[in-house]
């Protein structure tokens, strides 16, 4: 490790001296891609330069920057973006200086271009990419419907997420639980992003411009989380013009309004439960009395006489669930959100960029027994973060990123678990970590990422001052063959108290590790490779291998109120993932195949945790036919899920209240004997949904009407049995849904 260290300070310290001395003869050429009708940022397009056959992708703010181009010529450059008419500008770019170029795209009905997949193959040559997913609004609307669009259901279709049933939008990443998944809105973490006891999430798919999604192997920029990341950045709202959008789908009514002001715009989003009808397929008939709800706001500012080169942000995100049972013997929940931020984005004369933001995430969720005997949970997370990352761009394209991050965090949790034990804790910490980080990208051929994250100071005492190396490579051979790898080691001081032997886990608190534990730690090993047969079509292999130290488990021999809440485990998994896609117009299709394993081992005890799955296939295909019409459907297959098996019963003896019925012993009820953890295999599960779509364009509105089937051969798949009667429980059976759309 200590030479690691020694390796990354020569090569900074080498390259930040070479540096100081000007590439002569070459200029640079920057700038935002926008949508022309409303000015909202074009992330992750293209902007190519013809006679050099090399370019760059736009970032989440659409910006863009290219280095080291002859200088006194001029160039055709093409700007493109999936979905929109890609546009040629010829530009003179002038020796060390940077050449402004902002470019506005139209929307376009033909979906992909060959122009546009050639400057994507370019341009991708050298990028430390792997395990990385970006998804586009428009991939998320093309999949069937639950019962709305919804960005956590999206990634199940992803080869190495898994889920454990169509009633739960959570999500597991390569043999992770779903607590090691970080979710990020606009930067600020959400604790519990879920509605409706988890069927699908708080984001509504409306305020969404792009979504990143590493499912490993993440660089250094991100912490305090051992699966995945998942970032969502929201829209600016339309700079242009004013817009209102309606919709409905059968559980919820939707409102968006948006428009301009002076030097920015603003957009605001509601989101309002009004039918529990269709939820009861997802409670097996079961009556859902849900009420929920979800806010979102914001405005942007950026003025050049104010500061050149600089927009600032702020926002707000409020959810509120309640689930209230009009049956006095049936439990209550609640549970809800709160998300402040602020951010000032900065550019600078020279190729330096800064980002500064500010961010308040709160949660509280909680159980009311009321007169169920079920057992009481309160659960608060206030969560206050500042950053601060910049980054400079050398001459010769290589990147240097680096940044600091300060979080405050109180947590507390009330508890009661079977055996009648108390848990109350109250916990308060903060946490300080750096991070910097070197993309070296002087050939086109060869990219490699390697930085590392040190926590200065940790939520846990014993997880200060420890580093986390990160190491990410791109080797092409080959233009058509890609080879990546990535390694690193990720640490986590915050966890959900879970029970394993819980069929379902409608309420997962969130605590800090406690200082009698180590914070969890995991070690990433990931290698793939990538090839393009050609323009339209794809293929993609990853195999992974996760080692994962000092994960808290729930003491399920806690008997006194002194004993320990949580004991340290340890686990493993790996896998192989495949997937192939094919995009030309007007067809989008994809075949994704994952093969995994997962192990957790406690007190010395090694099992299956409950989302392993040994083989997953998943198909997709999408056809636009023009006119407004498309269909797209979508095939999924996944082995049987482990569970614990019943073993037989006993009539337990319940005792009457010590103080008012001191002499009644004659409460009798079943009491379940439970075989080895996870032993057992449920049976295997597969459905098919389909979806027709039509959008029609008025002279100032337009419709987008939806319709779906969910389990269109209506297969029963099994979700669990009830324990106390041993009744199967299905998951969703055949559904018909439709969604409408209107924008004025």
């Amino acid at each position: 490790m200590k030479l690691y260290y020694k390796l990354l300070l020569f090569t900074l310290l080498f390259i930040v001296a070479g540096s100081t001395v000007s590439a002569q003869g070459t200029g640079k050429l920057r700038g935002f891609v926008t949508d022309n009708d409303n000015g909202e940022a074009l992330a992750y397009g293209n902007v190519f330069i013809e006679e050099l056959k090399t370019g760059a992708s736009t970032d989440e703010n659409g910006y863009y920057f290219i280095s080291s181009i002859p200088a006194n010529k001029t160039y055709s450059v093409i700007v493109s973006y999936v979905g929109y008419v890609s546009k040629t500008f010829d530009v003179l770019v002038a020796p060390n200086k940077i050449t402004e170029l902002n470019i506005q795209l139209e929307s376009s009905s033909v979906q992909l271009e060959a122009v546009e997949k050639i400057g994507e193959k370019v341009i991708e040559k050298n990028a430390t990419d792997i395990g990385l997913q970006r998804i586009a609004i428009r991939e998320l609307e093309a999949l069937p419907k639950g019962v709305e669009t919804d960005v956590f259901r999206s990634l199940q279709y992803m080869p190495g997420v898994k889920s454990t049933g169509d009633v739960t939008a959570r999500y597991y990443v390569r043999g992770g639980s779903s607590d090691q998944n970080l979710v990020l809105l606009n930067g600020a973490t959400i604790y519990n992003p879920f509605h409706a006891l988890g069927i699908f999430s708080v984001i509504d798919p409306e305020i969404i411009n792009n979504v990143e999604f590493y499912k490993g192997g993440f660089h250094a920029k991100y912490g305090d989380r051992l699966s995945s990341v998942l970032k969502v950045i929201t829209k600016d709202g339309n700079k242009k013009n004013y817009g209102v959008t309606a919709s409905s789908s059968y559980i919820t009514g939707k409102l968006l309004v948006e428009g301009p002001i002076p030097n920015g715009s603003f957009i605001f989003s509601g989101r309002k439960s009004y039918s529990n009808q269709i939820l009861k397929k997802f409670l097996n008939d079961r009556n859902a009395p849900f009420n929920f709800y979800d806010g979102f706001f914001k405005i942007n500012y950026a003025n050049p006489d104010f500061i050149p080169n600089a927009k600032f942000e702020a926002s707000a995100f409020l959810s509120n669930d309640l689930l209230e049972n009009e049956d006095p013997f049936t439990e209550d929940f609640k549970w809800s959100n709160n998300i402040f931020s602020f951010k000032w984005f900065q550019i600078y004369d020279s190729p330096f960029l800064s980002e500064f933001a500010i961010h308040m995430s709160q949660f509280k969720g909680e159980i009311l027994p009321k007169y169920s005997g079920s057992l009481q949970k309160i659960n608060e997370v206030n969560d206050v973060t500042m950053n601060f990352d910049f980054t400079y761009i050398f001459d010769y394209k290589d990147e240097v990123n680096a940044g600091l991050a300060i979080k405050t965090l109180n947590t507390k949790l009330f508890q009661e678990n079977q055996n009648g034990s108390i848990s109350d804790l109250d916990e308060k910490a903060a946490n300080i970590s750096i991070y910097a980080k070197y993309n070296f990208l002087q050939y086109e051929n060869f990219g490699l990422d390697f930085g590392t994250r040190l926590n200065v100071a940790g939520l846990n005492k014993n997880g200060g001052f420890t580093p986390e190396p990160r190491l990410s490579a791109t080797y092409r051979p080959l233009p058509m063959i890609a080879l990546k790898a990535a390694w690193g080691i990720y640490q986590q001081e915050m966890t959900i108290i879970t029970d394993e032997n819980e069929v379902i886990s409608l309420f997962e608190p969130w605590t800090i590790i406690p200082e009698y534990l180590e914070p969890s730690k995991a070690i990433h090993y990931t290698a793939g490779i990538s090839y393009y047969p050609s323009v339209p079509l794809r293929l993609d292999v990853e195999g992974y291998y996760k080692i994962i130290h000092n994960f808290p488990s729930l003491n399920e021999n806690k008997k006194f109120t002194d004993d320990p809440d949580l004991v340290s485990g340890s686990g493993e998994s790996y896998g192989l993932e495949f997937m192939t896609r094919y995009q030309e117009y007007p067809v989008n299709a994809s075949v994704s195949y994952t093969l995994s394993y997962a192990y957790k081992e406690v007190a010395d005890w090694v099992y299956y945790p409950r989302y392993d799955s040994r083989h997953a296939v998943n198909l997709f295909l999408e056809y636009n036919f023009g006119a407004g019409w498309s269909a797209s459907a979508v095939w999924s297959y996944s082995t049987g899920l482990p569970f614990t098996e019943m073993i037989g019963f006993y009539d337990k003896q319940q005792l009457g209240n010590l103080y008012t019925d001191p002499f009644v012993y004659d409460n009798i009820s079943p009491y379940t004997i439970l075989g080895d953890k996870n032993i057992g295999r449920l049976p295997e599960y597969h459905r098919l949904d389909l979806s027709l779509s039509k959008k029609f364009e008025f002279s100032f509105i337009k419709i987008d009407l939806d319709f779906s089937i969910i389990n269109v051969y209506d297969r029963a798949n099994i979700f669990y049995f009830k324990r106390d009667t041993a009744e199967r429980v299905n998951m969703l059976p055949f559904l018909p849904t439709a969604t409408l759309r209107i924008q004025i």
